[in-house]
C-alpha cells in the first residue's frame, strides 16, 4: 500500500512500531501531446530486472505508472497518455512538473487497471520494481520497462541510469543529456551559492510525517534518500544518522525522539504538499517539539507544494532551488 506523500519500502525492525501505518519544472517548450521525435528503427533497453525491452520504433504513447517516471517522460518531452493516481500527482509533482489535461487515469499506483491501460494503446508502460507482479498482465498488451526508482548507495547515478533507459526506449537522448546537464549546472550553482552565504557548516534535517493514533510519526530523509543525497552534492550535513530502511534511506522517529535535537542549531526542512500541517497544527503544543533550538529560532521551512521528494532531474532541482533559498537568501 502507498500512501500519497509515503513511499513503500522494506522496513528495518527497529523501525518498525513507528513506520507500521506508512506503507511507505514546467515541462519543455515544444512537447507533443504523446509524442516522441521520430527515429527510424527499432530501440531497445536492458532495464533493471535484466531485461531486453525492445520497441520497433520509439514510444510515442507511454503509460508511466510511477510519479518519478512520469515526471522523467514528460522532462523528456513527451506527454504521458496514461498515469497512476493522476490527482496524487498533481497534488505531489505537478507543481514541478505539470501534466496536460490529455492524461488518462489508469487507477492507484499499487492497484492499477491494466484493462485502462490496454484502452490507451499505449507502445509502453514504464514501472518501478514495486509494481513487478503486473509485468506477465500488462505485457498482454504492451511492452514493459522497469526502472530502480530508488538506491540507498547512490541516488544520483541512479536517477541517471533510469532517466537514460527511459530515453533510449523513447527515442530522447538527446534530451536526456541535455536534462542531466541542466541538473549538474544546478547543483554546481546551488552548492557555489551556499558556500558563498558562508551558511553551510548548520546542518539540516528534512523529514514528513503522518498522525498515527494519537502521536505524530516522523519520518527523517537520511543521507542516502534522493533528498539527502542532492544536500550532500550541495556541501551539506545531514542531521539523521539513524537507521533508516537501505533503500529509498528514510527513518523513522516521533516527537519523543527529536528531543535528540534539542540543543542543536539545525535547519528543518519538511513537506506539507497534502496540507495536513503535522509540523505546525500537529505538533502545537508539545513540550519536546516547541524547546527545540531550530523550532525556538525559527529555522522551520515548509518545501514548496508540488516538489516530489523521490522525483527526477526536475524535482531535484526544485529541492535544490529550495536548500539555496533556506540556506543562502
Amino acid at each position: 500500500m502507498r500512501l500519497p506523500n509515503l513511499k513503500t519500502f522494506a522496513v528495518p525492525a527497529a523501525l518498525a512500531a513507528v513506520l507500521a501505518a506508512a506503507a511507505c519544472g514546467t515541462t519543455e517548450d515544444g512537447q507533443d501531446s504523446g509524442g516522441a521525435d521520430t527515429e527510424a528503427g527499432p530501440v531497445s533497453v536492458t532495464d533493471f530486472l535484466g531485461r531486453t525491452v525492445e520497441l520497433d520504433a520509439p514510444a510515442e504513447n507511454v503509460v508511466a505508472l510511477e510519479w518519478a517516471e512520469v515526471e522523467i517522460v514528460a522532462s523528456l518531452g513527451v506527454m504521458p497518455v496514461g498515469v497512476a493516481d493522476l490527482e496524487g500527482y498533481n497534488t505531489w509533482v505537478g507543481g514541478t512538473v505539470p501534466l496536460d489535461d490529455t492524461v488518462a487515469d489508469v487507477g492507484t499506483r499499487s492497484e492499477p487497471s491494466v484493462d485502462a491501460i490496454a484502452g490507451l494503446n499505449a507502445d509502453l508502460v514504464v514501472m518501478e520494481t514495486d509494481d513487478e507482479a503486473l509485468i506477465a498482465s500488462i505485457e498482454e498488451f504492451v511492452p514493459v520497462l522497469v526502472t530502480e526508482g530508488s538506491n540507498e548507495t547512490d541516488n544520483l547515478a541512479r536517477m541517471q541510469r533510469d532517466v537514460d533507459m527511459i530515453a533510449e526506449l523513447l527515442g530522447k537522448t538527446d534530451e536526456a543529456d541535455a536534462l542531466w546537464a541542466d541538473f549538474e549546472a544546478k547543483v554546481a550553482d546551488t552548492k557555489a551559492a551556499i558556500e558563498a552565504a558562508g551558511t553551510g557548516d548548520i546542518p539540516y534535517l528534512f523529514a514528513d510525517g503522518w498522525i498515527e493514533g494519537d502521536a505524530v510519526a516522523i519520518r527523517p530523509f537520511g543521507a542516502g534518500s534522493l533528498v539527502g543525497s542532492l544536500g550532500t552534492a550541495a556541501g551539506l550535513e545531514n542531521a539523521w544518522t539513524g537507521e533508516t530502511d537501505g533503500m529509498w534511506g528514510l527513518g523513522g522517529t516521533d516527537v519523543e525522539g527529536m528531543a535528540q535535537y534539542t540543543d542543536t542549531e539545525l535547519k528543518f526542512i519538511n513537506n506539507n504538499a497534502d496540507g495536513s500541517d503535522i509540523f505546525t497544527t500537529g505538533v502545537a503544543g508539545n513540550a519536546i517539539w516547541e524547546n527545540l533550538t531550530f523550532v525556538k529560532n525559527g529555522d522551520v521551512y515548509e518545501l514548496p507544494a508540488g516538489t516530489w521528494t523521490f522525483g527526477g532531474p526536475k524535482s531535484s532541482e526544485a529541492i535544490l532551488d529550495y536548500f539555496a533559498e533556506v540556506y543562502a537568501s
